[in-house]
């Protein structure tokens, strides 16, 4: 995707210094674009966790960098076993993070001390191209969905996300926003509801920015006008990201998700969930109850960043003394999900949709 019509990813080695990791920072968009260096695995995890990277599939990748950059330092098994624990515990919910440090570790398992680096790097690379091309079929499979609704309403055709599901939250194309690129490619006309998605904003300060620069009609709303747009028709289909999916198509997505899927269903509104494969959770089955929820810092909820003089600045919202809760995610039924959008195709949100499309899971599923 672009910015400011140069052609970025959200990730890379540096140029002129293959031993530095390089991302774009998140926590300053839409404001500054500042390119974040990343040289330790430490650093790695640190990026995690504070959001400077953040989206399910980006954090996977990161971490995946994350080992090769500990292999720079010691090849060793027990300091490879440290890290790789470490960077799974930067973010507890989404499953891709967990699965990208694992496959990983496995490849480094079965080569020499002297090999690991070369090995974790190319890993790290796969798993980075690999992305860019999941998301790039998921959007192929999300466009026929707005396609068949185009032909039928024969008008713009209006689309509510939640959060940011977009490129800054993979490598590129983005997991919901994919189709919504796709579209815009094939001439089909397009506006986005943007959630503002407190309470870090990511509506707000990242898929509105996408938008801005892909030049995406959009118009930014405040996180409970989801419910009042349908009533009156002026949703025609949700597609939403998420972090963890289980084998029966329960979702876990940023919080509010599932209150968007509520008042979807009331309306009899389409209610889509664009994913990555690496995103599905086979050994889990009942997402309200076995999804761990992470549980983030009271200041998200009690401050909020802004831009002012020149600057990202912080202000308190609530009265000092007011105790918040953060939950980060919500899970949404898989009852309440119309289809699930992934790179093999759409399926139903269900154990036997899924395996329909990843029949070779099956052996393996419980």
């Amino acid at each position: 995707m672009k910015i400011q019509n140069q052609h970025y990813h959200t990730i890379w080695t540096k140029k002129d210094d293959p031993e530095t990791v390089q991302v774009i920072d998140q926590r300053v968009l839409p404001h500054q674009l500042v390119i974040h260096d990343i040289s330790t695995p430490e650093e790695a995890a640190l990026a995690i966790s504070d959001m400077v990277v953040r989206g399910a599939p980006l954090i996977g990748v990161t971490a995946a960098y994350g080992l090769y950059l500990a292999c720079l330092r010691s090849t060793a098994d027990t300091e490879l076993e440290a890290v790789a624990q470490a960077l799974k515990a930067a973010r507890p919910t989404a499953v891709n993070l967990a699965w990208a440090v694992d496959t990983v570790m496995a490849e480094l398992r079965d080569v020499g001390a002297e090999e690991r680096t070369a090995v974790a790097l190319a890993a790290a690379e796969r798993i980075q191209s690999e992305d860019i091309e999941i998301c790039r079929m998921i959007g192929v499979h999300g466009l026929e969905l707005i396609r068949e609704l185009y032909q039928k309403k024969q008008r713009t055709i209006n689309v509510l996300t939640h959060c940011n599901a977009g490129w800054l939250a993979t490598v590129d194309w983005g997991t919901a926003t994919s189709p919504v690129y796709h579209a815009m490619e094939a001439d089909i006309p397009v506006h986005v509801w943007v959630d503002e998605t407190r309470p870090r904003n990511q509506g707000a300060n990242l898929t509105a920015y996408e938008m801005v620069q892909q030049e995406v009609p959009h118009t930014l709303i405040v996180d409970n006008t989801g419910g009042h747009l349908m009533q009156h028709g002026m949703v025609d289909l949700v597609i939403v990201g998420t972090d963890r999916t289980t084998s029966c198509g329960d979702v876990a997505n940023k919080i509010g998700t599932y209150l968007k899927a509520l008042a979807a269903k009331d309306n009899n509104v389409p209610f889509y969930v664009a994913l990555p494969s690496s995103t599905i959770d086979w050994d889990l089955k009942d997402g309200v109850k076995e999804i761990p929820i992470e549980q983030r810092s009271e200041e998200e909820v009690t401050h909020i960043s802004g831009w002012a003089n020149d600057q990202v600045q912080k202000v308190r919202l609530s009265p000092e003394g007011t105790p918040a809760a953060n939950y980060g995610f919500d899970v949404t039924p898989a009852r309440l999900v119309t289809g699930l959008i992934t790179e093999r195709g759409v399926c139903e949100a269900s154990e036997e949709g899924l395996l329909s499309l990843f029949p070779e899971r099956a052996h393996t599923h419980g």
